[in-house]
């Protein structure tokens, strides 16, 4: 797969979990781009812990307000008609009082265990953890959506090497190659990408991965 198609493949396979209605929290970079391609009829409110309800999509330099209105990871966002603003506390008692149906996060490791580590490399200097750690529990569901590889070395892992964000927090992972969901028993492949093989899959991941007997095409 072309590298500059890998992201728009992932934000559209992601846009598929939202239903009508939901309130979905979009992590840093990849995630924020899902709602470009949300299918038609689906409306979701986009809630940030920096304390937007109703987080609108990028504006244009014209209408942009960098110092008033921005999205998680500190770049210009909108707001859209019937959006509301808050202060932390508040927003993060969205978050811890589970009125968040789903949070988007990107990852540095992900393992077959649930464990989450997305926001720190020991010795290099990070922005911070955010409100990460809160989402991974506050959030109804948590949904990993990022590349499989990180300069071809895994990023889905037996077990997390990095430090953790939180435990036994993701429900499913979503990337250019597969869809896995987190099990008691491992990992669970139940889609993948028919650029690829099961064996392609299983060579990139550094975790045992179960293949399900009702394995589908990412592309429907």
């Amino acid at each position: 797969m072309e590298k500059s198609m890998i992201k728009p493949f992932i934000a559209k396979r992601v846009a598929q979990e939202f239903t009508d209605g939901m309130v979905v929290n979009l992590g840093i970079g990849l995630p924020v781009l899902c709602t470009n391609y949300l299918p038609e009829g689906i409306h979701v409110t986009v809630h940030s812990e920096l304390g937007i309800v109703g987080q609108g999509p990028a504006p244009d330099a014209e209408h942009a307000d960098p110092m008033h209105v921005v999205d998680a990871g500190g770049s210009p966002s909108s707001v859209v008609l019937g959006g509301a603003f808050t202060d932390s506390s508040d927003s993060f008692a969205l978050i811890r009082g589970g009125h968040v149906d789903a949070c988007f996060l990107g990852a540095l490791e992900v393992d077959a265990q649930g464990n989450l580590a997305n926001w720190i490399i020991p010795g290099k200097k990070m922005p911070g953890m955010g409100g990460a750690m809160d989402l991974c529990v506050g959030a109804k569901k948590c949904i990993v959506c990022m590349e499989h590889t990180a300069k071809g070395n895994p990023k889905i892992f037996e077990k997390c090497r990095l430090p953790l964000t939180a435990s036994h927090c993701v429900n499913k992972i979503i990337t250019e190659m597969c869809v896995l969901e987190v099990t008691p028993e491992g990992l669970l492949m139940t889609e993948i990408n028919p650029e690829f093989t099961v064996e392609q899959v299983k060579a990139a991941t550094a975790a045992p991965i179960t293949v399900s007997a009702d394995l589908k095409s990412m592309i429907g």
